[in-house]
């Protein structure tokens, strides 16, 4: 969380300020509560659409365990592709950057003088703070990639923990629903059960990046997935009958 130290009392004096911003992107929460959700939400509606055609155990817990892996190494896959390819394209990016602070200095401390006056500095002082940036080629080229590209030299994505990350929270939310088969359950009801109150716990956690409150958050997602396991249980019932 970030928090303001001071401001200005009516006295003129600084006064310290009590409150704090929470990280509003998520941080890593976010990711890991919704890659948790994804498992547990499609894991849930495989079981209960495999249930809804077959009673066998068996194969409902081969259902779920295929479900799962399944599920963690895509999300893997897509998520480490994703990450790599826009780490690349930073990297790129910066490169050019590179190379135009080597070839054109004097333009490139012009342009981010603009960019500053652009943001309401005066053009006098803006200038003078691109020349102050701009002696030392290393913070000129990490200022150039804040402000131009959005990102920090030192703080690009990493595509092995992000699809490390991926990989565990799927996995983990995809082995709720599958549990209770796993502990000796022949019937649905108890995954049902587990599953729902996963559901319920993971959107009232997520509410913690958002401004709703926790019993909103995880009565909607509770009713989102109890709707998709619910359908897809219908679609496994129908399917069933008609191979049978």
């Amino acid at each position: 969380m970030t928090s303001e130290r001071a401001s200005a009392s009516p006295g003129g004096v600084a006064a310290p300020v009590g409150h704090e911003h929470p990280d509003v992107t998520g941080g890593w929460l976010r990711p890991a509560v919704f890659g948790a959700m994804d498992g547990l939400v499609s894991n849930f509606a495989l079981i209960a659409g495999v249930a809804g055609g077959s009673g066998d155990r068996q194969v409902i817990v081969l259902a779920g365990l295929a479900g799962l892996a399944a599920g963690a190494f895509s999300m893997a896959a897509g998520e480490y592709t994703s990450v790599a390819a826009q780490a690349e394209l930073a990297e790129a990016e910066i490169a050019v950057e590179r190379r135009e602070l080597i070839i054109n200095p004097h333009g490139e401390e012009q342009e981010l003088a603009e960019l500053y006056a652009a943001k309401g500095l005066d053009a006098e002082l803006a200038a003078e703070v691109a020349r102050q940036l701009h002696r030392d080629p290393d913070l000129a080229l990490d200022v150039h990639a804040r402000e131009e590209l959005g990102v920090t030299l030192d703080d690009l994505p990493s595509p092995r923990l992000a699809a490390a990350s991926s990989f565990l929270s799927f996995a983990a939310g995809a082995l709720v629903p599958v549990l209770p088969y796993l502990l000796g359950a022949h019937a649905l009801w108890p995954a049902v059960v587990v599953a729902l109150l996963g559901l319920f716990l993971c959107g009232a956690v997520v509410t913690r990046v958002t401004s709703r409150p926790w019993w909103f958050g995880g009565l909607r997602q509770l009713v989102l997935g109890a709707a998709a396991a619910s359908l897809t249980y219908a679609f496994g019932s129908l399917v069933g009958a008609g191979l049978g």
